[in-house]
């Protein structure tokens, strides 16, 4: 049985600054209004990472828009949530990012059936020349599907 998905939000910064190690599925701790809000789509992850602390995972800088309709029950759109985690995986985590330069950092939220769930990862942090390596790979990549496009065209 397949699972409905469908993406939301997407970290493409994450993507670009980051080399992504291993990743994992995590629930999130949300309240009404703001599900309703992450449903029309307005959630940013843009400068957002996760932070454990007291072996409890929680997302912080995550943007979810307050709900339009909504009236008192809005939430401040900056506040931190809880990760919804089994305890092994936050203690493997804990683990892992001990090692130098590694970090959890949120990679896309997306709706599973009628759940949202949010994709973290295990990253490790890219230098600047990295990022040209990165960069000039992907122009190379574009450039030969491009040729053998109009090639076999």
């Amino acid at each position: 049985m397949a699972d409905n998905i469908k993406v939301i939000s997407n970290n493409k910064k994450a993507r670009h600054d980051f080399f992504i190690l291993d990743d994992y599925e995590v629930g999130i701790e949300l309240f009404g209004t703001e599900v309703k809000s992450v449903r029309q789509g307005s959630v940013n992850l843009k400068d957002s990472y996760v932070d454990i602390k007291n072996g409890e995972a929680f997302i912080i800088g995550m943007h979810i828009s307050p709900y339009e309709k909504g009236n008192i029950f809005n939430k401040d759109p900056m506040r931190t949530r809880k990760l919804l985690m089994h305890k092994k995986e936050i203690m493997r985590l804990i683990g892992k990012i001990k090692e130098d330069g590694l970090t959890i950092v949120p990679l896309e939220v997306y709706l599973k059936g009628k759940w949202v769930k949010l994709k973290i990862a295990l990253a490790k942090g890219k230098k600047l020349y990295d990022k040209r390596d990165s960069d000039a790979e992907r122009s190379a990549k574009r450039n030969i599907d491009r040729t053998l496009k109009e090639r076999y065209m």
